[in-house]
């Protein structure tokens, strides 16, 4: 099952809007991959396409748990790669997807809100800063609101696979 919103996305390489029909290319791309990938391991999935904030969201769901064994966080992000490689392969521009596959996007959120609140915690105790451990930048963009939320202020540091947050009051 596919569901296409029409808002406009952005291109990463720029602010100009990009049509809803390159999105939509983009989006069918990537849920024809991943259908592909899903047939190949014989598993059963529902793909769910979604716009927003500037990137297709492309979420694999079940009804009996048989995807558990592609929704560990790792694999997640090693098949998000995998699918933005095979976008960008077709369409020659630059993907920015996220790929959800059995909540785990959902379930990694929740974990980030309690990395979030016991660093803030820390910090009202008394501590001048709190390090979180390396993560995604889409992990870290999700820090990063979420301490704004608590009204704290975050920045990221480091290179590469290091690259963390710190929080700071």
């Amino acid at each position: 099952m596919t569901d296409h919103d029409t808002a406009a996305t952005l291109d990463p390489e720029s602010t100009a809007p990009v049509s809803s029909e390159d999105a939509r290319d983009e989006a069918d791309i990537a849920a024809d991959y991943i259908e592909e990938l899903l047939d190949i391991c014989d598993l059963d999935g529902d793909i769910e396409i979604e716009e927003r904030a500037g990137r297709v969201y492309l979420s694999v769901t079940d009804e009996g748990n048989t995807l558990g064994v592609l929704a560990k966080p790792d694999t997640v992000s090693a098949l998000q790669e995998l699918t933005r490689i095979a976008v960008q392969a077709e369409t020659g521009e630059f993907s920015r997807l996220i790929l959800d596959i059995g909540g785990s996007r959902d379930a990694r959120a929740s974990e980030l809100q309690r990395l979030v609140d016991t660093a803030v915690e820390r910090i009202e105790d008394g501590s001048p800063t709190a390090s979180l451990p390396p993560m995604s930048s889409y992990e870290r963009k999700l820090v990063h609101d979420l301490v704004a939320e608590k009204g704290f202020h975050s920045e990221s540091e480091g290179e590469g696979r290091d690259r963390h947050t710190v929080i700071t009051r």
